[in-house]
């Protein structure tokens, strides 16, 4: 019987970084993952990390303060103080893990200026500085003696009389199911962006907890917070990480003007993410742009600077568009970046599910709220992510193993799987279901929303539902099928979709991420309130939760 007093799900940062303090704890611990852990989402997140680190003269309170404005004052002030306040010991410890974060010209940490943010108070290694976190955090799971289960698909949550007693899983390699016991468990698997087609995300981001956690009877909250980066290439979806931007780099019109002073005459580039993406497309709308794209210009900071601290993703303009950044300005546009919604928590992890904790992008402590800052993200991953472990290693020692029949409940997976697999051929595809549903949520739950294109979604997605009830698995077999992992990955993500069209729908203001055009105006009287979502028996069910405000007072927001 394959059991651990906690089990974490996903093993991008907060993943590993759960797993670690679980095990510190004194919990068997193990981490399971659809992916080799260092090919893991976090991987992806380029320009640093925020710590305020008062030697500086930085000061936690003034992190935080320009984490609750660039959140559009729904992030929730208590949630926000915790990270802020933990952020300078999780930077020093990363580096005493071993990340080599990059040094100024007197050997102390250097930091660049990230939007939203009055310091420069990012901290970096290169333009890769997820992928360097990433590696380390690998050495230090391994050191710390953690089962890790790679290229396993976590299928189903197993819940007994309302509390958590393991999942059901399936061994890609040999297509086996199996029951894996736990007493507590934490997802930790990331966002959902591949529910909108381009995104910043990796094929992998498919809301895999977020749909698992919601189907056991998980709350979400403030889904329809979808962030779309200012810095995307067309066609790919690529990322061009902000830390150009932070480097000085400009943004441009097809006639070579600045266009950012109209619309944050302080901050210009580095204003915040959501603000710099409508800028962009409204711009891009009224036809300053080209070819549905405005320019981000690095010429100007040199070539010795692009190839010390940006060499990744002029790599990347190369080989994608065919623009050396060092020569030419990249052609950019706005695009689905991350998910300030998800799985609902408080500040340990835990959610409304006895023994079920989030941490990382699947989860909403609500420290983002309508808009995240570039570089928490990772800040977010590894306070929280610590924070959930060390809960659930404490709350593991104080209950029992739940018993439930493993035999029978791995033979009813066997048989959803199968029946998913026996389906007949019909001329649908997995793949065209998946396009049309990332289309639709492109097209109407983008940069600018309104009411007509939010239903229309909403309906083509209950036709795509439809299909998904029919849709073939072309591989029959059971060795590493990748088909079939697909399957089961569109099937999360249409659990996800529509609590994101319903939630945008429903929410009548427009405040970070939403804007939109038929009510373009934030409505604190009505509207200062969290957006709640559970799967009731006849579809999803909506309330609201209070934001909590603690020293800062929601004000008009200027950049």
């Amino acid at each position: 019987m394959l059991e651990h007093d906690v089990l974490v799900i996903g093993a991008g940062l907060a993943g590993m970084r759960a797993a670690i303090a679980a095990r510190a704890g004194g919990a068997t611990t193990a981490i399971i993952s659809k992916v080799h852990p260092v090919r893991s989402h976090s991987n992806a997140a380029q320009g640093g990390i925020n710590a305020a680190l008062t030697d500086r003269g930085d000061e936690w309170e003034d992190h935080a303060y320009d984490t609750v404005k660039g959140s559009d004052y729904l992030g929730d002030q208590d949630a926000i103080e915790v990270m802020c306040k933990a952020a300078g010991q999780a930077l020093i410890d990363m580096e005493h893990f071993g990340v080599t974060f990059n040094r100024d010209d007197e050997g102390r940490l250097g930091t660049r200026a990230f939007g939203g943010q009055r310091r420069a108070r990012t901290f970096f290694v290169g333009d890769f500085t997820g992928q360097a976190l990433l590696h380390v955090m690998f050495e230090q799971l391994i050191k710390s003696g953690v089962r890790r289960y790679e290229e396993w698909f976590v299928s189903s949550l197993i819940i007994e009389d309302g509390q958590v007693c393991g999942v059901m899983a399936l061994e890609v390699r040999t297509g086996q199911v199996y029951a894996i016991r736990a007493k507590t468990v934490i997802f930790c698997t990331g966002g959902f962006g591949r529910v909108f087609e381009p995104s910043t995300n990796a094929l992998i981001c498919t809301g895999d907890g977020t749909a698992l956690a919601y189907n056991a009877g998980a709350e979400l909250m403030d889904m329809e917070m979808v962030q779309y980066h200012p810095t995307t290439l067309a066609g790919s979806g690529v990322l061009i990480s902000e830390a150009a931007r932070g480097e000085g780099a400009y943004l441009l019109d097809k006639d070579g003007n600045r266009f950012m002073e109209k619309y944050a005459p302080n901050m210009m580039e580095l204003a915040s993410r959501d603000v710099v993406s409508r800028a962009e497309q409204t711009e891009i709308n009224a036809g300053n742009g080209v070819d549905g794209c405005v320019y981000l210009d690095c010429r100007h900071l040199g070539e010795a600077l692009i190839m010390e601290k940006l060499s990744q993703i002029r790599e990347i303009g190369i080989d994608l568009v065919g623009c050396d950044m060092i020569k030419e300005p990249i052609p950019i546009r706005p695009g689905m970046h991350y998910a300030m919604g998800g799985i609902r928590t408080n500040v340990d992890g835990q959610t409304n599910l006895p023994g079920v904790y989030a941490a990382g992008e699947c989860a909403c402590v609500s420290v983002h709220g309508g808009n995240r800052l570039g570089a928490n993200s990772l800040l977010d991953t590894i306070v929280f992510g610590e924070r959930s472990g060390n809960h659930a290693a404490e709350a593991s020692r104080s209950v029992d193993y739940i018993e439930f029949n493993v035999d029978q409940a791995v033979s009813n997976e066997e048989k959803r799987i199968q029946a998913f697999l026996d389906r007949p051929q019909n001329g649908d595809r997995i793949a065209s279901v998946r396009l049309g549903m990332g289309e639709s949520m492109n097209r109407n739950l983008a940069v600018y929303r309104n009411e007509e294109g939010m239903k229309k979604t909403l309906v083509e997605l209950k036709e795509l539902e439809k299909r998904y009830e029919t849709v073939p698995i072309e591989n029959k077999g059971k060795v590493f099928n990748t088909d079939l992992i697909f399957g089961l990955e569109l099937g999360f993500m249409l659990d996800c979709a529509t609590p994101i069209a319903m939630s945008a729908l429903d929410r009548q203001d427009s405040r970070g991420a939403q804007a939109r055009t038929d009510y373009p105006n934030r409505d604190d009287e009505n509207w200062m309130k969290h957006l709640v979502i559970k799967k009731g028996d006849s579809g999803p069910e909506l309330s609201y939760a209070p934001v909590s405000i603690t020293q800062w007072t929601p004000e008009e927001r200027k950049y």
